[in-house]
């Protein structure tokens, strides 16, 4: 039902960009106003990035195959690691072309650039609001309200400065704060680029290994731990693989009744979702719980 719902609202949010961004472009083309060309690219590489959302969403929720033996759902963080690399080019190309503004300002008809871009912000809010709800959970949906969010800062900005142009011939704040919103969006590109890579990568999800160490050798049964992995495969799954030590004399049913007990402590102290454990007896119960390959 979760899955279903996020789907209806990629496919409101992506109808509703395609026509914001035919707006602007309409707008931008009879009111001569540059930054409302801008925020109309903006806005269409928005369309592309939330189409690619989108698709890795409809993609994530596909059964496990042969090919795919852990599932689909890192297309959601593939997703999520593009977005956020497109939203960091368009911060800095966005910021210089500002920059560039301040000494080549553009005349502009300021009354139609302020009723497209008020449309434009309005949309971009209706927008914004309808993937809020998802964006704590999936890392793919926050990458699509950041552009949501990018695309209201920067409506906000053209607005702003169609009513300063229009009412008070005011230019320069059109880059000043298209700048702003640049450096803020930039910021939330790299949170989000920043944790994609580090899923892609199966870097350590902020778990402590002294408190895993501590959970599984409470255990009378283990005696070492060691040649650990923990990794999250995706947004709501984390992963723990390990070789453990245990007595010569442990069946495989008292194994198995141990590990179930395990892996309830390490889910509800430390969210880990999923564990693997290789028994041994003698082989590495003086390794420590990294080891290096060298």
């Amino acid at each position: 039902m979760k899955k279903d719902q996020t789907t209806k609202r990629y496919a409101y949010v992506t109808a509703l960009n395609v026509i914001i961004t035919i707006a602007e472009f309409i707008g931008g083309a009879v009111s001569g106003s540059l930054a409302l060309l801008s925020d109309a690219v903006h806005n269409l590489s928005d369309v592309g990035a939330i189409i690619l959302s989108f698709v890795a969403h409809l993609i994530s929720g596909r059964k496990r195959d042969k090919n795919k033996t852990f599932g689909y759902e890192r297309a959601e963080t593939l997703a999520a690691f593009t977005n956020g690399i497109i939203l960091i080019i368009i911060s800095v190309f966005l910021f210089f072309e500002a920059i560039g503004r301040f000494w080549q300002p553009e005349e502009i008809k300021g009354g139609i650039m302020l009723v497209v871009s008020a449309i434009g912000l309005a949309a971009n809010f209706v927008s914004m609001l309808a993937m809020h709800s998802d964006a704590k959970e999936s890392l793919n949906v926050r990458s699509t309200f950041v552009h949501m969010l990018s695309d209201a800062l920067s409506s906000v900005a053209v607005v702003a400065g169609a009513i300063f142009i229009y009412f008070y011939h005011v230019s320069w704040l059109d880059p000043l704060l298209t700048m702003l919103v640049s450096v803020f969006v930039l910021h939330e590109a790299w949170e989000i680029t920043s944790k994609a890579a580090n899923v892609l990568m199966e870097s350590n999800p902020d778990i402590d290994l002294e408190r895993v160490n501590q959970i599984v050798l409470a255990f009378p049964e283990i005696k070492n731990i060691h040649h650990v992995h923990v990794w999250r495969y995706s947004d709501n799954y984390i992963m723990l693989d390990a070789h453990v030590n245990v007595a010569p004399n442990l069946t495989a049913g008292e194994f198995e009744q141990l590990t179930q007990k395990i892996g309830k402590q390490l889910q509800e102290q430390l969210g880990v979702n999923h564990i693997n454990f290789q028994v041994e007896c003698e082989r590495g119960k003086n390794d420590d719980m990294i080891v290096s390959d060298q």
